[in-house]
């Protein structure tokens, strides 16, 4: 459960009443160059990652373009796409520049920042980024999903969320994001050592621990802490796992967590990534759960 943080005697905020989703988008990507135009299903990425978001009906929808060439698809299918500085940090660095451009009046009070990389995710999964935020103690949220898979548990392109739960609980509190797999079941670890130590098989079944769960790129911020984020300087874990949201955890901030109802899609990253999509039927790709 989220505790109260709130330590002073102010009232906490409210609900946000007024979202908008950003999506940051670039062309720079070590493991799939050029990605948001990747084509799927005859249709560049990032479009359907926009139409997911419109389908939302959260909020206004803006791309944060690093590139023109990605202004040019967002725009010929229809949405509304901005350029914002290449050399930007992160991604909410990104978001903060076009929310700062799209809104000067300060009107919205919540942005959904959805990564580009998601065509798959449920419209549903974006609405529910918001619902921690109805506990006004609670300026950040993100979702996440139990990993049953080793394999994901192993994938560095995976990114871990390991956080405090209570059983019932609908919200958690996140103590720490990584690519290794975390968290580590000890007896089964020790387990496996010894089993190639020895090479000798005890029978192992290495399925990941119960408390294991993959984290979507997606966050829900409270405006009031974008901005704080974008005036804190990258921080060293953030920088060493490449994660923009250990920033948050190591300047001490409360990340609310929810596990999503719906089936959370994993990111494209890789070209094998891109030829899975393209290899589903366009039916089973727009409908990915069913």
């Amino acid at each position: 459960m989220v505790p109260a943080m709130n330590e002073n005697k102010t009232p906490p905020p409210a609900a946000p009443t007024n979202p908008i989703v950003v999506i940051p988008s670039r062309l720079a990507s070590m493991r799939l160059p050029d990605k948001p135009l990747a084509d799927i299903h005859g249709v560049p990425m990032i479009v359907h990652v926009w139409r997911r978001a419109m389908e939302a009906d959260a909020g206004p929808v803006i791309v944060a373009c690093a590139d023109f060439q990605i202004i040019d698809a967002v725009k010929d299918a229809g949405g509304d796409a901005i350029y914002t500085n290449p050399n930007h940090a992160s991604g909410s660095d990104r978001v903060f520049e076009a929310l700062h451009t799209v809104d000067p009046l300060k009107k919205h009070d919540c942005v959904i920042n959805l990564q580009g990389d998601l065509p798959t995710i449920d419209p549903e999964a974006v609405k529910a980024s918001l619902l921690p935020l109805a506990n006004g103690d609670v300026d950040i949220a993100t979702l996440v999903s139990p990993i049953t898979d080793e394999a994901e548990l192993d994938d560095p392109n995976v990114v871990k969320a390991v956080l405090s739960m209570d059983e019932g609980a609908r919200t958690a509190r996140a103590l720490y994001f990584s690519r290794a797999p975390i968290p580590c079941d000890r007896d089964l670890a020790l387990a496996m050592a010894c089993d190639n130590k020895d090479g000798a098989s005890l029978d192992i079944d290495p399925k990941p621990p119960k408390a294991a769960y993959r984290h979507l790129g997606l966050y829900a911020y409270r405006v009031s802490l974008l901005q704080q984020f974008v005036a804190w300087p990258q921080t060293p874990l953030e920088q060493l796992e490449s994660l923009e949201q250990l920033r948050v955890l190591e300047n001490g901030k409360l990340i609310a967590i929810a596990e999503a109802a719906c089936q959370l899609p994993a990111g494209v990253d890789t070209q094998e990534d891109l030829d899975r999509l393209n290899a589903m039927s366009l039916a089973d790709f727009q409908n990915p759960a069913k």
